[in-house]
């Protein structure tokens, strides 16, 4: 990793302790007693996740302690609204799909050896580990605080304002209808749709590494695995159709505050911004470390989009 990418860190930053406040005294809505209280417990649990990420992770050096806990917390965060909002359709609906979305990306971590008995330990994202050999980072000090202040306490508040969409919603009297039948629809099929690009990278990639540790090297592999990384499927047209569709996951989550008649724009869309602006630096990230490995990256990266599909990549 050449540097850290400070501009997007201070986006997030920015977004998340300036925009968020603005938007809920100018658009509001403005949280009655009710949406109060459930926060607090939010909050609580969210305090709680961060404190053991960042302890684990300093003590242990594995860094994946909250991408652990990512596909969990909106399952819990989304039940606890339903909950205390009276298990009303609409929110008991972004409750099960919410569930759906952590059930998936579980799964997706857990093939990946993130989960074992002894919870401290499993395979850590290899993004973390280059992000520590960077240039940034030479002093143990210097990561501790990026762990602390970014890994450990702005991803867990960033987790929860995803969800804050059904925190707002929970004031509404407004039935299910269109708008929200409409959200339960796109969000079911986006994710559907990362479940296939998950499981066509899982197939690739799982055939790639057992012909690698056969003994061949990565230009002795048949096409298309001599190439590295994956063109093949939803990878043809694009370059990240799973981050694609996670960040649509959250925008039409969002729609849902607009079903309960909140409003268009209401301070719950700070969730799916966040998100939006997270995915950009991430991508950014995985493409660099893609095209220090692969030749062939560059070319890809020009032929095919980074996010919404396109024409299919020929070699």
């Amino acid at each position: 990793m050449k540097k850290m990418n400070i501009p997007l860190i201070g986006t997030l930053l920015v977004l998340s302790v300036v925009v968020c406040p603005i938007l809920y005294f100018t658009v509001g809505p403005e949280l009655d007693p009710t949406q109060w209280e459930t926060l607090k417990i939010l909050g609580v649990i969210a305090a709680c996740s961060a404190a053991f990420c960042f302890i684990v992770g300093e003590a242990t050096g594995n860094n994946s302690q909250m991408d652990k806990l990512w596909s969990l917390l909106p399952i819990a965060y989304t039940w606890v609204i339903a909950a205390k909002g009276g298990m009303n359709v609409r929110l008991v609906v972004m409750a099960v799909l919410a569930t759906m979305w952590g059930i998936r990306l579980t799964v997706n971590f857990g093939l990946k050896g993130a989960y074992r008995l002894k919870f401290w330990e499993g395979e850590e994202d290899y993004r973390w580990s280059v992000l520590r050999s960077g240039t940034a980072f030479k002093r143990r000090w210097t990561w501790a605080l990026f762990d602390l202040f970014f890994i450990s306490i702005y991803q867990n508040a960033l987790v929860l304002m995803t969800t804050f969409p059904a925190l707002v919603a929970m004031r509404s009297d407004i039935p299910f209808g269109p708008v929200d039948g409409i959200a339960a629809a796109l969000m079911l099929f986006f994710i559907l749709y990362e479940t296939v690009a998950d499981v066509q990278q899982w197939k690739f990639q799982s055939v790639k590494w057992a012909m690698l540790k056969s003994g061949k090297t990565l230009d002795e592999l048949p096409a298309p695995y001599d190439k590295g990384f994956n063109t093949t499927g939803l990878w043809g047209r694009s370059r990240h159709p799973n981050y694609f569709a996670e960040q649509s996951i959250w925008v039409c989550f969002y729609l849902f505050s607009i079903g309960a008649g909140i409003g268009i724009l209401n301070w719950s869309v700070i969730g799916a911004l966040l998100i939006l602006v997270l995915f950009q630096g991430s991508s950014s990230l995985a493409e660099e470390i893609s095209g220090g490995k692969y030749p062939e990256y560059d070319k890809y990266c020009r032929s095919v989009p980074r996010f919404f599909p396109g024409k299919k990549y020929e070699a």
